[in-house]
C-alpha cells in the first residue's frame, strides 16, 4: 500500500521561531507513530502561505500564529492595511475549506482571541509559550486520523477478516456456493473473494443498520456531513433517482405546488407522481445549434416564485450533464424569501466542495437539500448517492419514514463502504486530485482544438442567448466537443472511436461528443484520446450532413395532478393510422405516462398533459430518426406505437387543476 504524505503548514512572521517550531515538531514526528506521513513545513508571510495552499495538495492542516501581522505598540500605520490572523483564517476556510486550522495565541489572551477565531470553524489551538512539540504534534495527528477515519469500511473489514461462519443470508454464503461450482467459479474469481465475503445480511449488528442508524453507519454520515458542508448527510445506495423522490415526499403533499426545471432528471417527474404535486413546469433554454438545453433563464424563475408563493419547493439541476450551472445565491433567496424550500440535484457536481474553481456548492449558496451522485463523480460504487440536509425546519422522522419506504432492507455494504472511502478520499486528496483534472481538461482542449477539425465548445458557444446575462458557469471537466467536420455522423464517430482505438464516450447530441472528465482521469488517458482524434482528424473525409433532431415542443396544458392521470387504467391509441399517416385523433387527448425521448431525456408528454399535433408529430420523428433514439413510456401493440390515454369517464372522475 502506498504510504501517505501529509504536511502541517506553520505560519509564524518571526524566522527564528519558525525555525524552532519547524525543527522541533519535525523531530517529533520521526519519533513518535507517524502513520500518515506528517511532516511540517513554514511560511513567514500570509502571502507565501495563501501560495502554498494553492500549490500543495498535500497540506492538510494549517498552524496560524495569532501575532501575525497585527500592530505593535507604537507602530503606525491603518490595522486595515494589515492582514490580521483572523483574515488569513477566513481566507484559507473559503479556498479550502477541509483543512484543519490551528492557533498559536498567548495565555494572556486566550478569551479575547478563541471568541474572535473559534467563529471561524478554526479546530484548537496551542500556547505560544508551551513549546510541548510531542504534545501538539500528538493533537494534529490525531485529528488528521479521524478525518482519515472511515467508521463503516473500517469496521466492515475487520467483520469481514474476522472469517466468521454465516447462517445468514445471502444465499452465496459468503460466495461459498460458487467458489468450487464447476458452472458459476469463473464469476466469484473474476468478481472477487473480498465482494463476497463483504457482501452481508443486516444479522450484523456491529455493521449497523441504514435504516435506523446509530453504529459506525451513524458515524460515517455525521463525517461525510462535515466534509460536505451540511447539517446532516445520508447515504442512499438507491441511486440520487431515489434520493430525488425521498426529499419530494418528504415536503410535498398530494396537491402542493413544485416549481421545476422541465429539463430536470426523469426520476424527479417520478417523484411527482409518487408525491402527489401540483407540478408548475418551467422550460429550460435551448442551444440550438447544439441542441443543448440549458439552465431555465433567471428572469423566469424570479417570476414563476413571485407567481407561484404558495410553492413548497424549487428544484434545479446544477450542474447539469453538459457542465452549466446556475447562479445559485440570488435563486435561493428569492425562494427563501416566499418560504419555498430549494432542493439542488448536484447529480454531477458531487465534488465541487474540494475545489474553490467549482463552488459555491449548492449547500454554501443556501440550498435547503442537494442529492449527490458520489458515484459519478467521484470513487463510490455505482448506485452510491448522498442526500446532504440544511434545511433549519428539517423533520426528520417524515424523511427517515420516507428513506425508509425505499431503501432497501438489505442494502449492499460494499456501496456503503464506498461512500465512506469516497468521502475520505475527497477530504484528504479531493484538492490535489480535482487540480491535476483541471490541468489535464485543459490539456484536452487544447489538444482537441490543435486537430484543425474538432472544436471544444466553450461557455460562450454552449449558453442559449435567453441566460447569457444570467451569470452561468461553467464546469470545466465537461467537455463538448463540436464534431461536425469530421466526415463522421455523431453514430459513426462514437463506433470508430470504441471499436478502433478502445475509447467510449459519456453522451452526444447530433453534432457534439460529450467527455467527462473525473479524479481517476489519467494522463496517458488524455494522450490516448489525442492520438485518435488526430488519426481521425488526418483522414480528412468530407464532411457529412448532420440530421438535427427536431426541437422539443413547448410545455402544453396540465390538466390533472400527473398522479391522478398515472394510476387511471387509461386505453390505448396509435400515434399513427392505417396509413402509416399521424394520428389526429389524439389531439386534444390527455396523457397518462411520461413520454421522454433519451436523448435528450426531456419528457415531452407528462400524466395529465394535454397532447396537441405538434407533439405527436416530434413523437412519430423521433420513432423514424436515423439518430437511434429511445422513447420511454410508448407502448408497443405488436409493431404498433401507442399512447396511453385517460378514458372520457375516467376525466369525468378526476379533479381539473386550478390554473
Amino acid at each position: 500500500m502506498k504510504r501517505p504524505i501529509s504536511r502541517i503548514l506553520v505560519i509564524n512572521d518571526e524566522k527564528l521561531i519558525l525555525k524552532e517550531l519547524i525543527k522541533g515538531l519535525n523531530a517529533a514526528a520521526k519519533s513518535l507513530e507517524n502513520p500518515l506521513g506528517i511532516t511540517f513545513a513554514g511560511v513567514t508571510t500570509a502571502r507565501e502561505a495563501l501560495q502554498a495552499i494553492e500549490e500543495d495538495g498535500d497540506i492538510q492542516s494549517v498552524v496560524v500564529d495569532d501575532t501575525l501581522y497585527t500592530l505593535k505598540n507604537g507602530e503606525k500605520g491603518s490595522r486595515n492595511l494589515q492582514m490580521t490572523a483572523l483574515t488569513l483564517v477566513q481566507k484559507i476556510t473559503r479556498f479550502r475549506p477541509e483543512l484543519d486550522i490551528y492557533i498559536l495565541i498567548a495565555q494572556e489572551k486566550e478569551d479575547e482571541v478563541v471568541d474572535a477565531l473559534f467563529s471561524e470553524t478554526v479546530d484548537g489551538y496551542f500556547y505560544r509559550e508551551e513549546r510541548d512539540y510531542r504534545g501538539m504534534y500528538r493533537i494534529l495527528n490525531a485529528q488528521l486520523q479521524e478525518k482519515a477515519r472511515t467508521p463503516f469500511y473500517d469496521q466492515l473489514k475487520n467483520y469481514v477478516l474476522m472469517a466468521k461462519d454465516a447462517w445468514h443470508t445471502p444465499g452465496h454464503s459468503s460466495g461459498d456456493s460458487l467458489r468450487d461450482s464447476p458452472w458459476a467459479s469463473d464469476f466469484y474469481q473474476f468478481i472477487g473473494e473480498h465482494i463476497f465475503r463483504a457482501d452481508l445480511s443486516v444479522s450484523v449488528p456491529m455493521l449497523d443498520s441504514l435504516m435506523e442508524p446509530s453504529g459506525v453507519i451513524a458515524e460515517a454520515q455525521k463525517i461525510a456531513a462535515k466534509a460536505f458542508g451540511a447539517r446532516r448527510t445520508f447515504f442512499a445506495t438507491n441511486g440520487t433517482s431515489t434520493a430525488n423522490k425521498v426529499i419530494f415526499q418528504t415536503l410535498l403533499a398530494p396537491g402542493e405546488k413544485l416549481l421545476l426545471d422541465r429539463n430536470c432528471h426523469k426520476s424527479v417527474h417520478h417523484g411527482v407522481v409518487l408525491s402527489g404535486a401540483h407540478p408548475i413546469y418551467l422550460d429550460s433554454s435551448v442551444n440550438k445549434k447544439f441542441s443543448v438545453y440549458g439552465p431555465v433563464p433567471k428572469q423566469t424563475l424570479f417570476s414563476a416564485i413571485e407567481e407561484h408563493p404558495d410553492a413548497q419547493a424549487l428544484i434545479l439541476t446544477s450542474c447539469t450533464y453538459d457542465g452549466l450551472r446556475y447562479d445559485l445565491p440570488p435563486i435561493i433567496e428569492a425562494a427563501h424569501a416566499k418560504g419555498i424550500k430549494v432542493i439542488i440535484d448536484e447529480a454531477w457536481y458531487g465534488f465541487a466542495r474540494f475545489h474553490p474553481a467549482f463552488r459555491p456548492t449548492a449547500m454554501e449558496a443556501g440550498a435547503d437539500y442537494a442529492t449527490q451522485s458520489t458515484h459519478k463523480v467521484l470513487s463510490a460504487f455505482s448506485q452510491s448517492s448522498m442526500i446532504h440536509v440544511n434545511d433549519p425546519s428539517f423533520k426528520e422522522h417524515l424523511f427517515r419514514e420516507n428513506f425508509n419506504m425505499h431503501t432497501s432492507t438489505s442494502p449492499q455494504y460494499s456501496m456503503i463502504a464506498s461512500l465512506d472511502v469516497a468521502r475520505k478520499q475527497a477530504m484528504m486528496e479531493g484538492y490535489k486530485l480535482l487540480s491535476r483534472t483541471l490541468e489535464l481538461a485543459k490539456e484536452v482542449r487544447t489538444q482537441i482544438n490543435s486537430t484543425g477539425v474538432f472544436r471544444v465548445l466553450e461557455l460562450a458557444d454552449l449558453l442559449p442567448d435567453e441566460v447569457k446575462h444570467d451569470n452561468i458557469q461553467l464546469d470545466s471537466t465537461k467537455v463538448t466537443v463540436d464534431i461536425s467536420r469530421c466526415g463522421f455522423t455523431v453514430e459513426d464517430l462514437i463506433q470508430e472511436l470504441f471499436e478502433r482505438y478502445n475509447i467510449q464516450v459519456e453522451k452526444s447530441t447530433f453534432n457534439t461528443l460529450t467527455l467527462l472528465l473525473t479524479i481517476g482521469t489519467t494522463r496517458s488517458k488524455v494522450s490516448r484520446l489525442y492520438d485518435a482524434l488526430m488519426r481521425i482528424a488526418r483522414e480528412g473525409r468530407a464532411p457529412r450532413r448532420l440530421y438535427q433532431t427536431p426541437e422539443i415542443p413547448g410545455f402544453t396544458d396540465l390538466k390533472y395532478l400527473p398522479r391522478d392521470a398515472f394510476y387511471c387504467g387509461g386505453e390505448l391509441m396509435p400515434l399513427l393510422d392505417e396509413q402509416e399517416k399521424v394520428n389526429n385523433n389524439l389531439d386534444g387527448r390527455i396523457c397518462a405516462d411520461q413520454i421522454t425521448p433519451y436523448p435528450p431525456g426531456i419528457p415531452v408528454l407528462v400524466p395529465g398533459q394535454t397532447i396537441t399535433q405538434a407533439v405527436v408529430q416530434y413523437l412519430v420523428s423521433m420513432l423514424r430518426s436515423q439518430k437511434r433514439v429511445e422513447v420511454h413510456g410508448i407502448v408497443y401493440d405488436g409493431y404498433l406505437p401507442c399512447l396511453r390515454l385517460l378514458t372520457a369517464a375516467e376525466e369525468k372522475g378526476l379533479k381539473k387543476l386550478v390554473k
